[in-house]
């Protein structure tokens, strides 16, 4: 006999309304009782460390006696967070079963919680699914207040200028039905000077990566310095050349030609594929069709922001096809190297995009891969930031989305999804 949804309503509409006045300390305790209604005994909360290689326990009276922290790397845990799958997290036993479910903010990978239920059927996995949805809303709600969750997410102390980068960034993962976007960072507690953004603006999606000169503070306050100046020409309705020389403008005012910014300014217009996009003394971008390498996107670069050489930006434009991939990316990924190596290399770098790829990652999990690639080839730890920006441009449709779900590891099923029963998202 089918079991009625009343319960997994109630434990959502009194979890939403105890979130109002509720610091994430309590979370876990409120997310337990409020479960209860929906025959749930006991709900976990772990969140991914910043450079995404470990799962912490968020604190609270249900957590005693757990595991703290969990590897990404081969746990079952893990498992379910890099490919965002429902998984058993114990056999079942004494009328219970556990699972691994993960947390999703949209598209970004927060973390997973662990939830035991006294039922195993397509109703109590939707209710779960449901139950992490809400929590992440919490978490992110909570986290730009939330000291404790902050000191959680790191493994070591922070610089001041990637204090500053981490708070100015977007999510390194988005998506919908024209687009899937991923980006990576590190050092993640001593990046300077790079930066990435990406902005949706109806069927048009702006892409940046800026690399400040230098690896200090002051290369973070240039950075942010250049990402606030090209939001706000942005913002303002001004073009591919208008927002690079809008950050020109603020870093001559504030440095008088004593720093200066390079990068990628670029706009993709979602309805045709077609990429505009100026170079700022910058790497060229690079495109990734039918899974192979196309090469480099070339464009006259004009000189770095800040160094006021006076040479013209062009506005190069590219055709996309539906599936391409566009990288942006700083040097940090490309030059990282071994003592006395041979460099990470653009060969390697697109390389590993394509074979992991091909072997059916989420875009996410395949930035976070290469990530720790590219440390671990740089024996742990990088002489420089190391940034990529990655774009898939899908086709011109909001919907539907499956494309884009398949890429990062999202089920499109649910209650608002005529494909199939909310229980069939379990993979």
């Amino acid at each position: 006999m089918e079991r009625s949804g009343e319960g997994g309503r109630r434990m959502l509409a009194d979890l939403l309304d105890a979130s109002h006045l509720m610091p994430i300390e309590l979370l876990p305790a409120k997310a337990t009782e409020c479960a209860r209604a929906a025959s749930f005994r006991q709900v976990l909360i772990y969140v991914a460390d910043l450079q995404r290689t470990v799962l912490r326990l968020l604190p609270g009276d249900a957590a005693q006696g757990h595991e703290t922290e969990l590897p990404i790397e081969g746990t079952v845990a893990g498992r379910a967070y890099q490919y965002t799958d429902v998984l058993p997290a114990a056999p079942p036993g004494g009328g219970v079963s556990e699972w691994w479910v993960p947390l999703l903010d949209g598209t970004e990978r927060l973390g997973l919680l662990r939830v035991s239920s006294e039922h195993d059927d397509a109703a109590a996995r939707a209710d779960m699914q449901a139950l992490a949805a809400l929590v992440s809303l919490i978490i992110v709600s909570k986290r730009g207040t939330s000291d404790a969750l902050a000191r959680l997410v790191r493994a070591r102390p922070m610089s001041v200028a990637a204090e500053m980068q981490w708070n100015l960034l977007p999510p390194r993962t988005y998506a919908d039905g024209r687009v899937t976007i991923s980006a990576s960072q590190e050092p993640a507690y001593d990046i300077s000077g790079d930066v990435f953004e990406y902005a949706v603006d109806g069927p048009l999606v702006h892409l940046t990566v800026f690399d400040a000169m230098g690896h200090d503070t002051a290369a973070g306050l240039s950075g942010a310095l250049a990402l606030g100046a090209c939001r706000n020409a942005r913002r303002q309705g001004a073009g591919l050349v208008e927002k690079a020389e809008a950050v020109e403008a603020a870093l001559l005012e504030q440095y008088d030609h004593q720093r200066y910014v390079t990068g990628i300014l670029a706009t993709l217009d979602t309805r045709t594929g077609v990429l505009q996009w100026v170079n700022r003394g910058h790497h060229a971008p690079i495109v990734i069709r039918d899974n192979r390498w196309a090469g480099r996107l070339s464009c006259r670069p004009a000189h770095p922001m800040g160094t006021d050489l006076g040479l013209r930006s062009t506005v190069c434009e590219e055709h996309l096809q539906p599936g391409d991939r566009i990288v942006l990316y700083t040097d940090g990924i490309t030059e990282a190297r071994r003592s006395g190596g041979r460099e990470f290399g653009l060969a390697r770098f697109t390389d590993f995009l394509i074979r992991h790829h091909a072997d059916g990652l989420p875009v996410p999990e395949t930035l976070r891969r290469l990530i720790q690639a590219v440390l671990e080839y740089h024996d742990g730890r990088l002489q420089d930031d190391a940034t990529v920006l990655l774009c898939e441009w899908i086709g011109p449709h909001l919907e539907p989305a499956d494309t884009a779900a398949d890429l990062t590891g999202l089920s499109t099923n649910g209650p608002c999804d005529d494909s199939g029963p909310a229980g069939d998202a379990v993979r």
